[in-house]
Formats: structure tokens, C-alpha cells, sequence
């Protein structure tokens, strides 16, 4: 078996934190995003597996449980202009047909436009978007019904199995969560036009600001620094009842964990920011 080089950094995203143009909120957010993002410059991947959930955007009439994209490219969104993100595909079909392999049977994507879930982790842990190629692997975390735990962490494990046979240095990331429950989600939609997405997110803002749970947060982030797989499965049972919708996003990092070798992750930072509706972290390990 080949060397593991593996560093794994879980962070939450959130469209708030984009719209927080001046910088007033989730400072100590931001300090442990900046912490990791030195790490991810020290540690100088080959490549990066992104483990990310989508708001109904790229799938909407059909929805895999797992993906792995081949091409895919990012949306103009949050003041951002769209771009193309640099898949390397020899190594993406590699995953793919070990996945395949492993009894996954997952959504191979090409040319998919994803949203922020994804470019706002590569734009924080790296500056760019293409500053390093990149493996999006999407999983369900929007549209019921969602893959379960345990099989998220078997999936996880088998990308794992993969790494560990390339032999190089890879940035694994998981994006997503923690409590939250945006509007947009809520509503069991997915034919939602831009305009219609705005209009019920602002009328639902008030109200999914005070949607943070703490306790639940902090239950999970111990969870995750026990690498206590049984409390993981269960709070993720009860993710949306206890955290919100957005909860649900924590299957990434239950994914990313597994395939960074399923060791404890290090809390750097937990800041629940009610202005960006969510409770914000970030955890690292390797």
C-alpha cells in the first residue's frame, strides 16, 4: 500500500459570509478558516477531493446519492463570476471506476455547474478556484431522501481505499453545515426560479436566524473529535428535527473524515453567526 498524505479540513459555508462584504461578523469564523488555510499552503496538495452538497441547483429532477464530476465548472453567484474548475480526469475516472467497484453505484457528471457549496471552500482554503486541480465528489444533502449515515461513512472509507493506493498528497475537504435551516430549503421545491429563491429567503430571514442550536453543534464537533462514529450516525439521524434542513450538509463532513483515514478531526473554531443563519466551524485533521 502506498504512503497516506492526506490532510482533511471540514468547514461550513454560508452565502452570508460572501454578503459580509466588510468583514463585521464570524470573525473568529474567519480567524480558524485563515488558520486552515495556512495549513492547506504548507501542506501543498497534488490534488484536492471536495466533498460537497448542492441547493437544488445542479440536480433538481435527477438526484444521485454520490457523484463524482469528470468536467465541471461553478455559477456566477454572490458577486462572484462563474469559472471552470481543473478536474484532473484521469484521476476522477480512476475514483469513479473504484467506486463503481466498491458497490457504489453513483452519478458520473460531466460538465456540471455547481454553486457556492463548492467554490466558496476553494476560494477560502486555496484563494482560487483552480489553484489546484480538483475532484468534486457531490452528495446529497438537499432532497430527500438522503443516503443514511453509516452508508455516507462506507463511502467515504472506499474513497479512502482509493487514496491510499495513488500514493499522493491530497487535500480532502468537506463543506457544509452545521445548524441551519435556509428558507430556500425549507421549501420542498426544486423548480425555483433565482428571483422566487430571493424573495423566500428574504421573507424567512428573521426567522432562520434564531434556527441555530448550539448544543446540537457542539454534540457533533465532539463526536467528530472522538472519531465516534455511533454518535456520529445518530446525530446525523436527527440532524434536520434538532438542527435544521441545513443540517443535513454534515454528511460531508462525515465523508471527508472517512476518507482522510476516519481519525479524530481538531476543532479550530465554532461561532454560531446569526446574520449568516448558521453555525459556523472548522476542523482539520493530518
Amino acid at each position: 500500500m502506498a504512503k497516506r498524505e492526506r490532510l482533511v479540513v471540514c468547514a461550513s459555508h454560508s452565502p452570508g459570509m460572501e454578503r459580509d462584504a466588510d468583514k463585521i461578523f464570524g470573525t473568529d469564523f474567519r480567524d480558524g478558516l485563515a488558520q486552515a488555510a495556512a495549513r492547506v499552503q504548507e501542506f501543498d496538495p497534488d490534488y484536492i477531493v471536495l466533498f460537497g452538497g448542492d441547493h437544488r441547483r445542479a440536480f433538481r429532477h435527477v438526484v444521485p446519492s454520490f457523484g463524482v464530476a469528470l468536467s465541471a465548472g461553478v455559477i456566477a453567484e454572490g458577486g462572484h463570476p462563474a469559472g471552470a474548475l481543473s478536474v484532473p480526469w484521469d484521476k476522477a475516472h480512476a475514483l469513479a471506476e473504484h467506486l463503481l467497484e466498491s458497490h457504489f453505484d453513483i452519478g458520473v457528471c460531466r460538465d456540471i455547474e455547481l454553486d457556492h457549496a463548492f467554490a466558496q471552500p476553494l476560494r477560502d482554503l486555496t484563494g482560487t478556484l483552480d489553484r489546484y486541480p480538483v475532484i468534486p465528489v457531490p452528495v446529497n444533502c438537499a432532497t430527500a431522501p438522503l443516503p443514511h449515515a453509516r452508508r455516507v461513512l462506507d463511502f467515504g472509507n472506499a474513497v479512502c481505499r482509493y487514496l491510499d493506493e495513488q500514493g499522493d498528497r491530497v487535500l480532502v475537504i468537506g463543506t457544509g453545515g452545521l445548524s441551519h435551516s435556509p428558507p430556500s430549503l425549507e421549501l420542498d421545491a426544486y423548480e425555483i426560479d433565482d428571483e422566487e429563491r430571493a424573495r423566500v429567503i428574504a421573507e424567512g430571514f428573521s426567522s432562520a436566524r434564531k434556527k441555530i442550536k448550539p448544543e446540537w453543534d457542539k454534540s457533533l464537533l465532539d463526536a467528530f473529535a472522538a472519531a465516534d462514529r455511533s454518535a456520529l450516525v445518530e446525530l446525523s439521524a436527527s440532524a434536520q428535527a434538532r438542527a435544521g434542513v441545513g443540517a443535513n450538509e454534515i454528511r460531508t463532513w462525515l465523508a471527508a473524515s472517512a476518507a482522510g483515514g476516519g481519525g479524530p478531526l481538531s476543532v479550530l473554531v465554532y461561532e454560531p453567526v446569526e446574520e449568516w443563519i448558521t453555525g459556523m466551524a472548522v476542523a482539520v485533521a493530518g
